[in-house]
C-alpha cells in the first residue's frame, strides 16, 4: 500500500514538469502573437501610413484592454479554475491574432489589438496560479522562470519566422499562421491537463513552516477575497507598484525595438531579424533568473533576502541601457539592450513569485490580476509618452534613461512597503 502511494506521489511530481512545459509553450505563443505587430510595424507604417502617435495609440489599445483582461481574468481564474480559464484565454487571443489579417486601418488595428489584449490577460494569471497549485514554494521561482522564459523564446522565434513569412506570403498570412498555432496548443491542453490533486503530491509539498501555506490550510474552504479587501493591503501595493513601474519598460522593448533598429541603425525587414534574435536569445538566459532566489533559499537565506537580492542584481544590470543611444556600433548596442531585457525577465520571474510569497493561493489570481492591470496602465501612459517624444524630437535617449532607473525605484518602494516580506493577513 505504501509503495503504491509513493508511486502516485512520484507520478504527480513528474507530471508537474509536464504542466510547466505546457505553460512554457503557451507563453511562447503568447509573445509571438504579441510581438508580430512590432516586427511588421515598419511595413505596416509604410502601407497604412500611421504616424508615431497613431502607432503609439494602437499599442495603447492593447495595453488598456490587457489591463481589463488581467483584472477580469484574475477573478475568472479563481472562479473557474486554471484548466477552463486558460483554455478560454488561449481561444480568445488566438482568434484575435488571426483577425489582424482582416483589417487595414488604424481603427481596425486598434480594435483587434484590444481583443488580443483581453485574451492575453489570462496567460500569466492562469500560469502563476497553476504553478502555485502544482509546485512547492521552494520550486516556484524556478518553475516561474522556466515558463516565463517562453516570452523570450517566442521573441526569438518571432523575428526569425515572421519577417520571412511576410516577405514570402504577405503580412496578412503571417498573422493567420502565427495565430493558428494557439489553437494547436489549446487542443493539447484540453487533452492532457488535469487539476492538481494535493493528496497525491506528497507530505513535502506543504512546508509546515511556510506561513502562506499555513494560511491556505486554515482557510481551505474560504473563497477568494474581494478586490476591496486586497487593495487595502500594503502587500498588494508592493506588487502593484513593482508591475506599474517596470512592465512598461518591457513593452517598450517589445513594441518599439524594431522601429528603433529601423530608424537608428537602418535595419530593413530583410535584416532586422538577426539583431532581434540575438537580443532575445540573450534575454532567454535572464528568464531563468528565478534560480538566483531559489538557490539562495536552498542555502538557507530568508525569502525576504533571497527575493530582494535577486531583484537588486537584475535592477543593476539594466542601468547601462541609459547610454545605448550614444552607441554607434550595432552589435554593441544589441549587447546592451540584450543585457537589459535579460535582467527584466530575471526581475519579472522574482516579482511574480513575490505574489505567491505574500498571498495564499485563494487570493493569488486576483492579486496578480490587480498587479498586471497596474502594469498595463503604466504601459498605456508610457506608450503615449513614447509616441509624443518621438513625434516631437525623434530621439530615444530619454526613453532608455527612464527604463534604466525604473527597477531601482520600484525595488525601493517595494522594500518600503514590505520590509520583511511578511505574508498578508486576510479575513477568512
Amino acid at each position: 500500500m505504501q509503495s503504491a502511494v509513493v508511486g502516485v506521489v512520484r507520478a504527480a511530481s513528474r507530471f508537474r514538469w509536464t504542466v510547466c512545459a505546457l505553460l512554457f509553450f503557451a507563453t511562447v505563443i503568447n509573445y509571438m502573437d504579441r510581438q508580430i505587430l512590432g516586427l511588421l510595424a515598419p511595413v505596416l507604417q509604410h502601407e497604412i501610413g500611421w504616424t508615431q502617435v497613431q502607432y503609439g495609440r494602437i499599442v495603447i489599445a492593447f495595453s488598456a484592454f490587457y489591463a481589463i483582461g488581467l483584472l477580469c481574468f484574475g477573478r475568472v481564474v479563481d472562479w473557474l479554475g486554471t484548466r477552463i480559464s486558460y483554455a478560454g484565454a488561449m481561444l480568445v487571443w488566438s482568434v484575435a491574432a488571426m483577425l489582424h489579417a482582416a483589417v487595414g486601418s488604424v481603427m481596425g488595428f486598434a480594435a483587434v489589438r484590444a481583443l488580443l489584449g483581453i485574451g492575453e490577460g489570462g496567460n500569466f494569471l492562469a500560469a502563476i496560479k497553476t504553478t502555485a497549485e502544482w509546485f512547492p514554494r521552494r520550486e516556484r521561482a524556478l518553475a516561474t522562470g522556466i515558463f516565463n522564459s517562453g516570452a523570450n523564446i517566442g521573441a526569438v522565434f518571432a523575428p526569425a519566422i515572421i519577417p520571412p513569412l511576410s516577405v514570402l506570403y504577405g503580412w496578412r498570412a503571417a498573422f493567420i499562421i502565427i495565430g493558428a498555432i494557439g489553437l494547436v496548443w489549446l487542443a493539447v491542453w484540453l487533452a492532457v491537463y488535469r487539476p492538481a490533486d494535493r493528496s497525491a503530491q506528497g507530505e513535502d509539498f506543504d512546508d509546515p513552516r511556510d506561513e502562506v501555506e499555513a494560511l491556505d490550510a486554515r482557510n481551505a474552504n474560504a473563497g477568494s477575497p474581494g478586490w476591496g479587501v486586497l487593495i487595502r493591503k500594503r502587500e498588494t501595493w508592493a506588487f502593484l507598484i513593482g508591475k506599474f513601474l517596470t512592465d512598461p519598460v518591457w513593452w517598450f522593448y517589445l513594441f518599439w525595438l524594431p522601429k528603433w533598429l529601423n530608424e537608428s541603425h537602418g535595419m530593413d525587414m530583410q535584416h532586422i531579424g538577426l539583431p532581434l534574435v540575438v537580443i532575445y536569445a540573450i534575454t532567454t538566459v535572464g528568464s531563468i533568473g528565478g534560480w538566483i532566489s531559489s538557490t539562495l533559499l536552498h542555502k538557507g537565506w530568508s525569502v525576504n533576502a533571497a527575493r530582494k537580492t535577486a531583484m537588486l542584481i537584475c535592477a543593476c544590470c539594466v542601468l547601462p541601457i541609459a547610454f545605448v543611444s550614444q552607441v554607434d556600433n550595432l552589435w554593441a548596442a544589441v549587447g546592451i539592450v540584450g543585457l537589459a531585457a535579460a535582467a527584466h525577465q530575471g526581475w519579472s520571474a522574482n516579482l511574480f513569485t513575490t505574489a505567491s510569497d505574500l498571498f495564499p493561493r485563494r487570493a493569488l489570481g486576483a492579486v496578480v490580476g490587480i498587479g498586471g492591470m497596474a502594469g498595463s496602465i503604466g504601459g498605456v501612459l508610457f506608450s503615449e509618452v513614447i509616441g509624443q517624444v518621438l513625434q516631437r524630437t525623434g530621439h530615444y535617449w530619454v526613453l532608455f534613461a527612464i527604463g534604466a532607473l525604473a527597477y531601482l525605484i520600484a525595488l525601493a518602494v517595494m522594500h518600503t512597503l514590505t520590509p520583511r516580506m511578511t505574508p498578508a493577513k486576510l479575513d477568512a
